[in-house]
């Protein structure tokens, strides 16, 4: 887990806790002491959290942000699922996050090169990748509920290719994923991408 994230998950926790002890925090997240301090330090400076001893607590000062925005997809407002987001990290450090394969490509085409770096879930594995290196199902036969055309990301070539004979579509490397969505949605007459 990258630290944008854990410092994402220590803020969703604090806000619902309002106190948390560094130990409970270490545990959860499985790292050490010393890396929950480096997070938090972060999370001091921006005002959000205060160190008490031995945890942290919500800072009065703390502006809670309204959670049904940030649990939206950034194109489509479908709700997050993590198991198909699909998360943008721009030059300046933001993030942006997707319902699914299909919004993020399509937000990452209207991005260009702002985005220094994606991360989405192997659908098998369930474990972190780099949407430069994924490869894609396009319009599986597996119904998961999500926009359209269904998009599914892998880590692995081999086990992709086998999914595809499993559950039809078309495989494709990140360049030309993104030319095809790009493409489909040329073609669409609406502004809407979820449907």
């Amino acid at each position: 887990m990258l630290p944008i994230e854990r410092r994402k998950k220590i803020k969703e926790w604090i806000t619902e806790q309002q106190h948390m002890k560094i130990s409970d925090l270490s545990g959860r997240l499985k790292v050490s002491e010393m890396t929950i301090h480096r997070d938090i330090q972060a999370l001091v400076e921006e005002g959000f959290i205060v160190k008490t001893f031995g945890g942290v607590s919500l800072s009065p000062n703390a502006v809670k942000k309204d959670e049904t925005d940030s649990n939206r997809c950034v194109v489509c407002q479908r709700p997050i699922n993590d198991r198909l987001s699909y998360r943008l990290i721009k030059s300046g450090g933001e993030i942006e996050t997707a319902c699914c394969a299909h919004c993020g490509l399509l937000r990452h085409h209207q991005l260009g090169d702002t985005v220094i770096q994606g991360l989405c879930y192997d659908f098998l594995m369930h474990t972190t990748i780099s949407v430069f290196s994924a490869m894609y199902v396009i319009e599986p036969e597996l119904p998961v509920n999500c926009c359209h055309p269904q998009i599914l990301a892998f880590g692995n070539v081999e086990y992709a290719k086998k999914f595809v004979k499993g559950f039809g579509g078309e495989c494709h490397d990140f360049q030309t994923v993104i030319e095809v969505v790009s493409q489909h949605m040329c073609a669409k007459k609406g502004p809407d991408p979820g449907l």
